[in-house]
């Protein structure tokens, strides 16, 4: 390419025929020396000239080029696609300015898809179950109180588990609630049967009811065996818990809880001292 001509800076830049410095580059179309280095480097934005210290110095027409590869940066174009646009003739440019703005749409989308999970998830921490009283009432059966789900957070708000609680109910649709109730009911009956028909408690048969409760806890949180065991207590000292569990079998809540602990001693944990971890 040759030697650069030199020449004695100005102080003061502008659209007219004097050297400019790098400095008074920068401050005049808002990017910083480092930048106007890096284009410098990469071939993007080279100054035609050097001062007699080897210091960069921009002409008109340096400056001139400088504020178009702002332009299209601030568009959010890419360095190497500005290189391009910079000599391209007007049907190429239309071209990738076109496709540029295709790709911005689509990030738009996925930005506007991101900001509803985001705002999903903050009502989901919120409110728990993101489906209207009627809905959950529908969902969940007549004795559902959509009530509970403000109770649970004021008593775990401040939980891991009710995170990951909120961030699996953040993305539900009702059917998806509907198929979690199915699944929910299908054991209340299994385990009505067991208490009717006299299973033991720690019988094989009932360690694999009580698996199977701890698994279905997985639809909210992740469940360990020492978390059930305070659950099943739970749900024999609160009279809310135990009317539920009782209404679906005489007996219930005291036989789950029974048949917890013995699943929960096969897996290594002493019901004595569970704790939630």
């Amino acid at each position: 390419m040759g030697e650069r001509p030199v020449r004695q800076p100005t102080s003061r830049g502008g659209a007219d025929d004097r050297a400019t410095t790098v400095g008074v580059v920068a401050s005049l179309l808002g990017v910083t020396v480092r930048t106007l280095h890096h284009w410098d480097e990469i071939g993007l934005a080279r100054p035609s000239e050097r001062s007699a210290a080897g210091y960069r110095i921009y002409t008109a027409e340096d400056v001139a080029r400088i504020h178009r590869v702002r332009v299209y940066r601030d568009l959010g174009v890419s360095l190497e696609e500005i290189a391009r646009l910079l000599d391209a003739d007007a049907e190429e440019a239309a071209r990738s300015l076109l496709h540029q703005r295709d790709r911005l749409r689509g990030r738009v989308r996925e930005l506007e898809r991101m900001a509803e999970a985001l705002e999903r998830l903050a009502r989901a921490r919120q409110e728990g179950v993101l489906l209207s009283a009627r809905e959950q009432i529908d969902v969940f059966g007549a004795h559902w109180q959509p009530s509970w789900a403000a109770r649970a957070r004021e008593r775990w708000g401040a939980t891991r588990q009710w995170a990951q609680f909120a961030e699996r109910a953040a993305n539900r649709t009702a059917e998806d609630w509907r198929l979690v109730a199915q699944r929910v009911r299908a054991l209340d009956a299994d385990l009505a049967e067991a208490v009717r028909t006299g299973v033991a408690p720690a019988s094989t048969e009932a360690n694999a009811l009580a698996e199977r409760h701890r698994e279905s806890m997985g639809a909210y949180f992740d469940c360990t065996h020492s978390m059930q065991v305070i659950l099943a207590q739970t749900n024999v000292d609160d009279p809310g818990f135990r009317a539920h569990y009782d209404g679906i079998a005489s007996g219930l809540a005291v036989w789950l809880r029974d048949a917890v602990n013995a699943n929960a001693r096969a897996h290594g944990v002493d019901p004595e001292n569970a704790l939630w971890e």
